[in-house]
């Protein structure tokens, strides 16, 4: 082998090192900021075909519905806890911040937060959503749940 080939060789190595060091520098920086999406059953029973279910501290978002009767807002501050569910589980959720106008019970919504254990969950940020016609396809068989205000059906 000549030399300009040793060369051409050395380059086209060296580029291919530095593109897989670039990539996977890339990955691990990301891995910290990646918020991955839950259902509450999915934080409780795990997620996909290896059942995996997120660590206490785990960055992650979880969307469901505002289970009626949950709502408990603090006297003195603006703290919110209330619990979030599907048709596989339910998770509860603390909030201190300002929620949206379309927050309220049986309301589609996405949390934003930090797993702090089991089925508990510290959000950050809470996000309703606008449809008031989207249910969890589990939900829309017919769960029935009660609160102290109303008795509710899903029948879709």
């Amino acid at each position: 082998m000549n030399t300009r080939r040793k060369n051409r060789l050395l380059v086209a190595c060296l580029l291919v090192s530095g593109l897989v060091v670039t990539v996977g520098l890339i990955l691990y920086a990301l891995r910290a900021n990646i918020d991955l999406f839950y259902t509450p059953g999915e934080v409780l029973y795990g997620k996909g075909e290896n059942r995996e279910i997120p660590v206490a501290r785990q960055r992650l978002r979880v969307g469901g519905l505002v289970l009626p009767g949950s709502i408990k807002r603090s006297a003195t501050s603006m703290q919110v806890n209330f619990t979030l569910y599907d048709d596989r589980g339910r998770v509860q959720v603390t909030f201190d911040g300002l929620l949206p106008d379309l927050f309220r019970e049986g309301q589609g919504i996405v949390v934003q937060g930090e797993l702090a254990s089991g089925n508990h969950i510290i959000a950050r940020e809470v996000l309703a959503k606008h449809d008031e016609n989207y249910t969890p396809p589990g939900v829309k068989k017919g769960v029935t749940f009660s609160s102290t205000t109303r008795t509710r059906r899903n029948d879709a």
